[in-house]
């Protein structure tokens, strides 16, 4: 072959990837199907674009990213995830069943391929209830299972993500502390941050999570939170991917406030291979008693059924 053919093969070969590489890592999936409770952020409002699209739609445009919005499980495989430099859920609930939004659901091979497509190098980013997804146990389960670490034998996409939702109690105003400052997104918060939102009490943290943010809990009202402080917002290696949750996010008004933006913006770069960071395991460092669950209060007994009314004497 001609020398100069040869070389100019030789750098379509190697160029064209790269290239092809450079350009998925600028489009992400955000994916918002609810097998569960489905929140005001994400709802589409009478067909039009939900809260939370609006505002990736605008911070999209700043950062350099294209989004595709879906909540259709059954596009899940190889093939279609590999379009995209990461993937972004906001979801609840078994996503393999249609439940209460009745979109399409995914396949248990789609789910594999979620898997294989963050081990293999794609981004994965978990905003709010992206930990109250695919429950170690029955979902529906109410009972003392919610309150345990399940550890080796949690659910494939808890591992994965680092975190399983327990519960939440009212609305209020908390701290988060922040450890790592140096983390993309953080620099203007060592000193951490509080406002208002439904703040989550989660489990089931594996030792190699890089825990950012800390949910302080002295003096929050409410059983849920009657435990050592433990993470809220952290990132892990899953192979060669890289993993980002935020428990933030519930809130409209949260989506618009330049300290979740800041947070999030920073996550997604991360998730994206965009920025790096030194990110290296400290969940038992960071939060000593992360381990130590809430204690289980049963609900209370459902009250009996109105006895009838006696039925009026004949006359």
């Amino acid at each position: 072959m001609n020398p100069l053919r040869l070389a100019a093969f030789a750098f379509l070969v190697v160029s064209t990837p790269t290239a092809f590489a450079a350009e998925r890592s600028k489009k992400i999936l955000f994916f918002s199907k609810s097998s569960g409770f489905e929140h005001s952020v994400i709802n589409y409002k009478i067909g039009q674009p939900s809260h939370a699209e609006k505002v990736l739609t605008e911070l999209g445009a700043k950062q350099g990213w294209e989004f595709t919005f879906s909540k259709d499980g059954s596009l899940f495989s190889t093939p279609y995830l590999e379009q995209f430099g990461a993937v972004i859920f906001y979801t609840t609930g078994d996503l393999t069943t249609p439940g209460t939004d009745q979109q399409p659901p995914m396949s248990a091979e789609g789910k594999r391929a979620l898997f294989t497509y963050v081990r293999n190098g794609g981004g994965f980013v978990g905003t709010h209830s992206a930990s109250d997804t695919f429950h170690t146990n029955n979902e529906e389960k109410k009972g003392p299972d919610r309150y345990k670490n399940f550890g080796p034998l949690a659910d494939d996409y808890v591992k994965m993500l680092g975190g399983e939702f327990i519960k939440h109690g009212k609305q209020q105003v908390a701290k988060m502390r922040c450890v790592n400052p140096k983390f993309p997104g953080l620099e203007k918060y060592a000193d951490g941050f509080s406002f208002l939102e439904e703040w989550y009490s989660l489990k089931d943290f594996p030792q190699d999570i890089h825990v950012l943010l800390v949910q302080e809990t002295e003096g929050m009202p409410g059983k849920e939170y009657q435990r050592p402080p433990f993470p809220a917002t952290w990132v892990r290696k899953e192979g060669q991917g890289r993993v980002f949750y935020t428990s933030m996010g519930h809130r409209e008004d949260v989506w618009t406030n330049p300290i979740f933006q800041d947070v999030l913006i920073g996550g997604i770069r991360w998730a994206l291979g965009e920025v790096n960071a030194d990110v290296p395991p400290n969940l038992l460092t960071a939060t000593p008693g992360a381990l130590t669950n809430p204690p289980y209060v049963a609900p209370p007994p459902p009250k009996p059924a109105p006895k009838p009314a006696p039925a009026a004497a004949k006359q």
